[in-house]
C-alpha cells in the first residue's frame, strides 16, 4: 500500500481525532492536511503509519488549540464547536464513545481541560489508544500521560452531560418538537421542554442572536411559537438532520442558503438544552451561507403585516 492509500485509509479517523481536540471542523481539516504534508515528506519509514500519523494530527492540533484558546477568550457572546453533522469516522466496537464524545455537550465540557489533558482523554477514554502510543503523541512520559488521563477522566465524570439512551426515543421527541415548533403549537411545546429548559446561541456578533439566553419553559414556548412561522412567510425552510450526534436542524434561507444550527440535549424525555450555531464563520463548511441579518428583517416585516 503506498503512503497516499495509507493516508486515506487514514484520513477519517485522523480527522475524528483533531475534531474532538479542537471543536472546529475547517481547524480539524487543515490540521489533517498538514498531517499529510508531514508524512509525504519524512523520509523514515514508521512502525505503524496509524501510530505516526495519529500522534502527528494529534500535535498539531495541540498546538493549534493553545492559541485557538486566547482568541476563545476575546470571544463575543457563547462559543459553541462548530456543527458537525455526520462523523466520517465509524468504529462498531467504539459506537458508544464516539457518540458520546461528539455532542456540543461533551465537546463543551473538553473546554475545561487543558490542551495535554484533553489530547489524552480524546485518544485514550475515545479511541483507545495505548498509553505508550498517546505517550509519543504528546510527547510526555507514559506516567504523565496516566495521570493526565486521570485528571481529565474527573473533571469530564463531573459535569459529563446526560442523555435519552434510547436513539429512537429521541428522533421520536425531536420530530415532535419541530412538528409543534411549525405549527406554533405552545401547548404541544410546552409537553416536550423541560421546566428549565435553556435557549442558548453563537453567533460571535456576527448574526442576529437572543440579547441573552433563554431559560425556562415558558419563554422558550413563546421564543419557539413564534419564529418558525414567521419564517416560513420569508421562504425559508426547516431541515431535520442529526447535528453532533443529537437530534436537530438546519434553518435555510428561501435559496437554500444556511442560517444556522439547531442542536437538542433530551434527558429524562424532555428538552433540557437548545444550541443555536449562527455566527457565518462556522457555517461554511454546510454549503452556502445565508445573510441571517437581511432574513431578520424579512421576518420583522412579516410580523409587522400580520398585526
Amino acid at each position: 500500500m503506498t503512503r497516499t492509500e495509507e493516508f486515506q485509509e487514514l484520513r477519517p479517523l485522523l480527522f475524528a481525532i483533531s475534531y474532538r481536540i479542537l471543536g472546529s471542523v475547517s481547524e480539524a481539516e487543515d490540521a489533517v492536511q498538514e498531517t499529510w504534508l508531514r508524512y509525504e515528506g519524512s523520509p523514515a519509514e514508521p512502525r505503524s503509519p496509524k501510530a505516526f500519523l495519529s500522534a502527528t494530527v494529534s500535535r498539531i492540533s495541540i498546538d493549534v488549540l493553545r492559541s485557538a484558546r486566547v482568541r476563545r477568550e476575546e470571544y463575543v457572546g457563547p462559543w459553541f464547536p462548530e456543527p458537525l453533522l455526520t462523523d466520517p469516522y465509524q468504529d462498531p466496537e467504539r459506537s458508544a464513545e464516539l457518540a458520546d464524545s461528539v455532542s456540543m455537550a461533551a465537546l463543551l465540557l473538553l473546554e475545561r481541560l487543558s490542551p495535554l489533558e484533553r489530547a489524552v482523554f480524546v485518544l485514550r477514554e475515545v479511541f483507545a489508544f495505548s498509553f505508550r502510543d498517546i505517550a509519543s503523541a504528546v510527547e510526555r512520559s507514559e506516567a504523565a500521560c496516566r495521570q493526565l488521563a486521570v485528571q481529565a477522566r474527573r473533571h469530564m465524570d463531573e459535569g459529563r452531560p446526560r442523555f435519552e439512551a434510547d436513539r429512537r426515543e429521541r428522533e421520536r421527541l425531536a420530530m415532535r418538537f419541530f412538528d409543534a415548533m411549525r405549527e406554533g403549537d405552545v401547548d404541544g411545546l410546552q409537553e416536550l421542554l423541560a421546566a428549565d429548559v435553556h435557549m442558548v446561541g453563537d453567533s460571535g456578533g456576527k448574526a442576529p442572536q437572543l440579547a441573552r439566553p433563554v431559560i425556562g419553559v415558558e419563554k422558550a414556548t413563546r421564543t419557539l411559537a413564534a419564529f418558525i412561522p414567521m419564517l416560513a412567510r420569508t421562504g425559508g425552510v426547516m431541515e431535520l438532520h442529526e447535528v453532533n450526534g443529537q437530534p436537530g436542524a438546519i434553518f435555510r434561507d428561501r435559496d437554500g442558503r444556511v442560517l444556522n444550527t439547531w442542536a437538542l440535549d433530551i434527558v429524562d424525555g424532555r428538552i433540557q438544552t437548545i444550541r443555536t450555531v449562527n455566527n457565518p464563520d462556522k457555517l461554511g463548511h454546510l454549503g452556502p451561507v445565508g445573510d441571517a441579518w437581511a432574513t431578520l428583517r424579512e421576518v420583522t416585516e412579516a410580523r409587522r403585516s400580520a398585526d
